[in-house]
Order: C-alpha cells, then structure tokens, then sequence
C-alpha cells in the first residue's frame, strides 16, 4: 500500500499542485467574493444567511444606468469591430492594398496597448488647453465628442479591433474561392455572394462578437479615464466606487459582479445556440486558394489610406498626445500658463511629488512606478511562463483526467473574468479576519499584488502555449529518460529548446500586459508602492496630466528597452537551433 501510495503521489502529484495552485488564486478568492452576495453572514456583511436585497441596490439610480450603459456600448463597439476588424482582415488577405504585410503587425501591436493608456492619450490630446490648443488646432465639437458617449464607443472600438481582426483573419485564412466563384458561375452579384459566405463564416463572426463583447463589458481602462472625465457611468467602474466607499459595499460590489458576468454570458449562448448541430466545415482536400483581388489604383489608395487612418487614429493619435503634452506645462489647466518645457521630465526624474498621498508616500520618479512595475511583471513574467507550461502540457495531454478538465472549466472561466472582479476578490477574501487566523496575512502586500496579476496572466497564457506544447511529441521525453536522464534535466535539455522562442515571447507579452495593468494594480497595490499605471492614474486625477505624460513616455521607453533586451539576448546567446524550432506563427 505505501508503495501504490507512492505511485499515485508520483503519477498525480505535480497534476494536484498546480490545479491546487489555480484554485487558490482565482477560485478561493472569486468564489468567496461571489457568495458573500447571497450569504452576508458567512463573512460577517450581514446578519442574513440568505438575501436577495444586495441585487435590488444593484437595479437602481447609478449602478443600474452604469450596467445599462456598459450593455449598449458593447452592443455598439461589437458591430462596429466586425466592420473595421473584418474589413481589415479582408483587405489584407484578399486584395492587393498597400501595406498589407504591416497590417498584422499593427494589429498585434495595438493588441498591447492598455485602453486606458489610449483614453488618456486622446484626453491629452483634445482637451482645452491640452496639445492641440499648443498649435492653434483645438475644436470644442472635437473636444465635446470624444469626452462623451460618442468618444467612449470610439475609444473601445479601436482597442477591441484586434480580437475582431485576429477572429475573422483566421476563418478567411481557410475559405477558398470554390464558393465566390460558385455565385459567380450561377450569374451572382456581389450581394449575392455576401449571403453565400457569410453564413459559412458564422462561426467566426459569432466568436468575434462573444470576444468583442466580453472585453469590452469587463474593460476597466475607459471606464475610469475617458467614462469617468465625461461623467458617463459604466458598470466596471461602479464596482470600483462600491469598493472604494466608507465602508465598503462589498455585497453591492459582488451584485454587480454578478450581473455582469452574466450579461457576458449572452452573446457566449447565442453562440452556442447558433452553431449547435450545425457543420460549417469547408476545408478538404479539393480547397483552393483564394483568389487575391486586384483593385484598381484609385481604390487601392483609397483603402490603403482609410487603413492607415484607423492606425492613425488607435496608435498615432494617443501616442502623440502623451508625447507632445509630456513638453507642456499645465496641460489642460483652465488657467491658462502653457509653455513647452522639460520639468514634466525633471519632475519624473526627481520623484518629488506631493500631490497623490500614495504616491508622496515614496512611489516616485523613476525609482519609484517604473522600476517597481518592471520588476513586478519580469517576476510575473517569470513564473507564468513556468506554470503555464506545466498547465499546457497538461491540457493538451491525449487523456486528460478529472482534474484536467475540471481545471480546464477554471481557466476559460478565469479568462472570461474582469480584472476589477479579480481584484475586489482579492480584497475581500484576504481581508477576512479568518485569512489572518490562519497566517495569511498579505493584504497590502506586494505578494498578494503579484498574486493578482498571476491569476490574469496564468488562464491566458497556458491557452496561448496549448498549440506549441502539443505540437511536441513524447518521445522526446522519453528518449531522454531511458538515456538515464532525470525528469528535470529532461525537460530543460529535450522540451524547453523546443519550444524556446514561444517561451520568450509569451514572457515578453504577459511582461507587457503586467507593467500596464490598471485595476488589479489600483486595487491591490501597498500604501506607498504605486506601480506605473497607478502613479500616472493619480498624476492626472491631481490636475497633473503633463507629468502624467511625461511618465507615460518614460514608461514606454524603460518598456521598450527592456523587450530589446530580452529579444537581443535570445537571438545572440541562444544556440541557432533553439532559434529555429518553434515560433510565433504556431502561437497565433
């Protein structure tokens, strides 16, 4: 019996630790999040074992307008992605239009870019008395449209274009002509042949507008800059309001959660309810390639530069706003004193900032957000990437057990799951008095804040790396085990060159999203331990948006360098054969 024990600890033991590992950071603290809504008593809210009452607080006056808000924006950015997402993944893969090689590029550039970050770029930008009033260029119609409703639906729909580009690229990736030239054949139009494929492409643009509207439903970024500026409630940001009362309502907190979660849920149903029973398969051995249309030199340039113009508008545009109002003095101040100057720089530099009490507590200059945050998200980086791995070797095995499924439910949940959900999670569940009995006492802690950030970046990952990891046969391994090698020198000399540069650039890509992480960040960060995006939220919330620019550009520059490293690092010390497995195609 001790030696069957034995086998099973061996067999099952590293499966258990790491689906033990996921449940502690995002079930435990989640789950009791959620519960306390229904049982306040258990956690010492209320004096009710069951209740009801907390949702009738969540269907009045401002939450109620916030989730209606939140609702018909997603709605709105949802059908807008599909025509921009879509309309660029046709162009570049079906036409001849300029550029069309650097389009996917930007694409998965504007990927990175936090919507908060593009918010603050075109406040920046717009405001009275901000970079454009600098050269005679501000317009109120400009200024009162992006500082609205109208604004917020922009701003979302150009930071949510990519998973409606990334979603439909691929589906169009495998269409042929067969059916184009079939309408044509048949003395179909255009339109006509607009109805043939779009039904065949449903499954893509279902999962598009699921994607679309669950990001931009949990997006926190817009909904506290450019929402909160215009005075535009969305439901996020009263999650944050709710948190952030004396006391905390963390019951109505949790109702709103709640709803939300489940307001996601609706386009994720209407998928499934659409494609159930349904085939929509169309690759075979007779698929042929599509045909690239060749369009004429007017409208090849005429699209060329409506492409262009959508960049223009999600990167350029905010990107110059930081960058030019970082010379600015007062920027956006009503009373007037702008001049360009270099003691936006000095002042980041310097780090002597008295205008946030977080932040005048010691997280300031570049000593203070911009090391921190990058410290914080290399660690992050750094065991994702480890966890993730064992986590996608996991999913992608030929029989996954119990365990494996079951976490396999966790994580598409977790992904689904709002950052600022995450974060109130936390707060709660290690605030308890009971965490505390039993020794855990993290709150306000920098563990407990890279635990957060773990819990977002973990679920993705592993998804990410699940194509590569299963890509490597098992053979390796167990060639270098009846070679006498030891599970660990396995693994290191077999599986990690393998998969070397998916490794370094799914590192590179959660080190990106973890130095601009905003609401876990503002939830959980320790007193005095401002991380970037916080210390640039509370410069601009102090009437301080140029020194909030100027470590914008500090914070992209101490970025950028740091993933020139990393990548020039791979590509001289790595050996050339670690260079040549694997990639980033099979990740995308």
């Amino acid at each position: 019996m001790r030696a069957k024990a034995a086998d099973v600890v061996r067999h099952y033991g590293g499966q258990w630790l790491v689906w033990a590992i996921l449940a502690f950071l995002v079930a435990v603290p989640v789950g009791a999040f959620l519960v306390q809504v229904f049982v306040p008593r258990l956690f010492d809210q209320g004096t009710s074992w069951f209740t009801l009452s907390n949702f009738t607080q969540a269907f009045q006056g401002h939450v109620l307008l916030g989730l209606f808000n939140s609702l018909w924006v997603s709605t709105v950015v949802c059908v807008l992605d599909l025509v921009i997402g879509g309309g660029v993944a046709w162009l570049s893969m079906r036409t001849n239009i300029g550029g069309r090689r650097i389009w996917p590029g930007m694409m998965w550039g504007l990927l990175l870019v936090p919507t908060w970050l593009m918010a603050q770029g075109w406040q920046y930008l717009t405001e009275p008395n901000g970079v454009l009033s600098q050269f005679s260029l501000y317009s109120p119609f400009v200024h009162h449209v992006i500082f609205s409703p109208v604004g917020v639906v922009l701003v979302d729909a150009l930071a949510t274009a990519p998973y409606a580009y990334l979603t439909l690229s691929s589906a169009l990736g495998g269409l042929g002509s067969q059916f184009e030239e079939a309408v044509r054949v048949h003395g179909g139009g255009r339109v006509a042949t607009f109805r043939v494929v779009v039904p065949v492409l449903a499954p893509a643009v279902l999962a598009s507008v699921a994607l679309v509207f669950v990001e931009t439903m949990s997006d926190y970024g817009v909904a506290s800059t450019l929402a909160y500026q215009s005075r535009f409630p969305m439901a996020t940001y009263g999650i944050y309001e709710s948190i952030n009362n004396l006391p905390a309502q963390f019951p109505v907190a949790g109702a709103i959660s709640i709803l939300l979660l489940a307001s996601a849920a609706i386009p994720l149903a209407l998928q499934s309810r659409v494609t159930r029973g349904r085939s929509y398969a169309i690759l075979s051995g007779r698929t042929r390639p599509a045909t690239r249309y060749r369009l004429g030199r007017a409208a090849r340039w005429v699209l060329t530069s409506a492409v262009g113009v959508f960049f223009l508008l999600a990167l350029g545009a905010p990107a110059l706003g930081a960058f030019a109002g970082s010379f600015v003095a007062n920027l956006g101040s009503p009373l007037g004193g702008q001049a360009l100057t270099l003691a936006n720089y000095r002042e980041v530099f310097s780090g002597s900032i008295a205008y946030s009490h977080s932040v005048a507590e010691g997280a300031s200059g570049t000593s203070g957000p911009v090391l921190l945050s990058t410290m914080l998200a290399a660690i992050t980086a750094t065991i994702t990437v480890v966890v993730g791995l064992a986590v996608a070797r996991l999913l992608s095995a030929r029989r996954p057990g119990r365990f494996t499924k079951a976490g396999d439910l966790l994580i598409l949940g977790s992904i689904a799951l709002p950052g600022i959900v995450l974060g109130a999670g936390y707060i709660f569940a290690f605030n308890l008095p009971i965490t505390s009995h039993l020794g855990v006492d993290l709150y306000e802690t920098l563990p407990l804040l890279v635990m957060g950030y773990l819990a977002t970046s973990i679920p993705t990952t592993s998804r990410i790396m699940m194509g590569p990891v299963a890509q490597v046969h098992g053979s390796l391994m167990e060639a270098a085990r009846v070679h006498g090698a030891r599970a660990l020198s396995a693994v290191r000399s077999c599986y990690v060159p393998v998969v070397s540069r998916v490794l370094v650039l799914v590192w590179l890509v959660t080190l990106t999203k973890t130095f601009w992480e905003l609401p876990i960040s503002q939830l959980l960060y320790p007193p005095g331990e401002a991380t970037v995006s916080v210390a640039i939220d509370n410069w601009d919330n102090n009437y301080h948006p140029e020194v909030g620019a100027a470590m914008t550009v500090v914070a992209l520059g101490a970025c950028f360098v740091v993933i020139g490293l990393v990548l020039g690092g791979f590509r001289l010390l790595a050996p050339r054969g670690w260079r040549r497995l694997g990639g980033w195609r099979s990740v995308a």
